[in-house]
């Protein structure tokens, strides 16, 4: 299974955002809609049933409205997860597609076909305003077909920063600089220095996937490298060194007690609390702080896993969602589907998604900003995607590699069963059945 789904489930869970929210309207044909009745068009969106994605979704169409009164949008819901995945494909394959719909950006978005399935948008005013890293995420043979709904997200260490301030710490930007702060933190006692929570196995994956950043600052090429078997994480000296990161944390007795039996909600506790200085997991996880611990959400910050160069470093993010059209979609509607799109982009589509939800990260549209009451997690955040330089899409993007054992293995290696070279040897192998499955040369 993909990171990026297991992430999605795992954050909605968390965030108790995941819900079997009711249609605003039915799963039938977008042709169901009139499209010309006194010049007024009805364009039919499909979303998933999560309540924040529900709730963005009503907002937009409202907000679009007010704008374009001769345009109503009326928003339909569908599972999320695999069923979900299976129905955007069903309802392309057979012509039965809503008239715009949301889904993921990255492999999945490649794995529906765009350039047989969906409108190319390339020629919109909004292109030059999108994210680069986004755009990546949407585009097909150099052809961008969609635009991002949602936020942000990044494999980072989110951090107490009172714990910082009583102890005089700085940010680190080198992993040697962290490894110093994890020190001090432990002398000083009371403090678990590295929150690990590893009963839920996914969240022990961060000091791989998060370092991904380092990795291709380090050797730019190692994603097709990587996709050609040319490279290996048990045998690449930028790539090995998540694995050496879980071991050092462990071996040097910086993780919390029950490291083995806590969960994701356990080591968010402890970060909000205080009870623990670091913990690396996904941004978007602030989110239930800030629904459990309000008071002592601004005591927590985030910053990119540091590599071994001070001036090369960044996060790894996950990007946003996309909002597509498909190629069913045609005449009024097509023209209102684009006037919908370009909505979206803007700053005030990001507008609407604030008043739907609070966001927990930045917006993929240049001139979006966040307003002033966000978590910290998400201004940090904001800082290394307007950065020049300082943010990387995460391996998943680049490449379609990746083992399906990765998360048994990084509790392996962090809870000292396993060494990191080993670890690493060992992942490599589960990645060569996953490739072969996959059909790639090289392998």
């Amino acid at each position: 299974m993909r990171f990026r789904t297991i992430a999605a489930g795992a954050l909605a869970a968390a965030t108790m955002l995941a819900g079997s929210a009711c249609s605003a309207g039915s799963l039938g044909s977008s042709d169901d809609e009139g499209g010309g009745e006194g010049g007024k068009v009805t364009l039919s969106l499909l979303v998933d049933n999560s309540e924040d994605t529900v709730r963005a979704g009503e907002q937009l169409a409202k907000d679009f409205t007010a704008k374009n009164p001769d345009i109503t949008v009326k928003t339909e819901t569908r599972p999320a997860g695999t069923e979900g995945d299976n129905i955007i494909k069903t309802r392309l394959s057979t012509g039965d597609m809503t008239d715009v719909f949301m889904y993921n950006s990255g492999s999945l978005f490649q794995a529906i076909a765009p350039q047989k399935n969906l409108v190319d948008v390339s020629d919109q005013a909004y292109n030059g305003q999108l994210d680069d890293n986004f755009k990546k995420t949407v585009s097909a043979d150099g052809k961008l077909y969609g635009v991002p709904w949602g936020t942000f997200s990044a494999g980072a260490i989110m951090y107490n920063r009172a714990v910082y301030a009583k102890l005089g710490l700085q940010v680190p930007k080198t992993w040697a600089d962290f490894m110093a702060n994890n020190a001090k933190i432990k002398a000083a006692g009371k403090v678990a220095p590295v929150i690990q929570t590893y009963q839920e196995t996914w969240t022990s994956q961060l000091f791989i996937l998060g370092d991904f950043h380092n990795v291709l600052a380090a050797e730019p090429d190692f994603p097709d490298k990587y996709t050609k078997n040319q490279a290996k994480y048990g045998t690449d000296p930028a790539a090995v060194l998540g694995f050496q990161h879980l071991q050092e944390v462990h071996d040097a007795g910086y993780l919390n007690k029950d490291f083995a039996s806590a969960k994701l909600d356990d080591g968010l506790r402890m970060l909000a609390k205080g009870e623990g200085a670091h913990y690396p997991i996904l941004s978007g996880t602030i989110a239930t702080i800030v629904a459990n611990y309000p008071d002592q959400a601004k005591d927590v910050g985030l910053f990119a896993i540091p590599g071994t160069d001070a001036a090369k470093n960044g996060a790894t993010v996950w990007t946003p969602n996309g909002l597509y059209i498909p190629q069913t979609t045609t005449g009024a509607k097509l023209d209102a589907a684009k006037k919908f799109l370009a909505f979206v982009a803007s700053p005030d589509g990001c507008a609407a998604q604030t008043k739907a939800s609070a966001p927990t990260g930045p917006y993929g549209v240049k001139g979006c900003t966040l307003p002033a009451e966000v978590p910290q997690v998400a201004k940090d955040l904001q800082t290394y995607i307007d950065g020049q330089g300082t943010s990387t899409l995460a391996l998943e993007f680049l490449s379609p590699v990746k083992g399906p054992a990765l998360e048994q293995i990084c509790v392996e290696v962090g809870s000292g069963i396993r060494k990191a070279q080993a670890g690493a040897a060992l992942y490599d192998e589960d990645v060569k059945k996953q490739a072969q499955q996959l059909g790639l040369e090289g392998w």
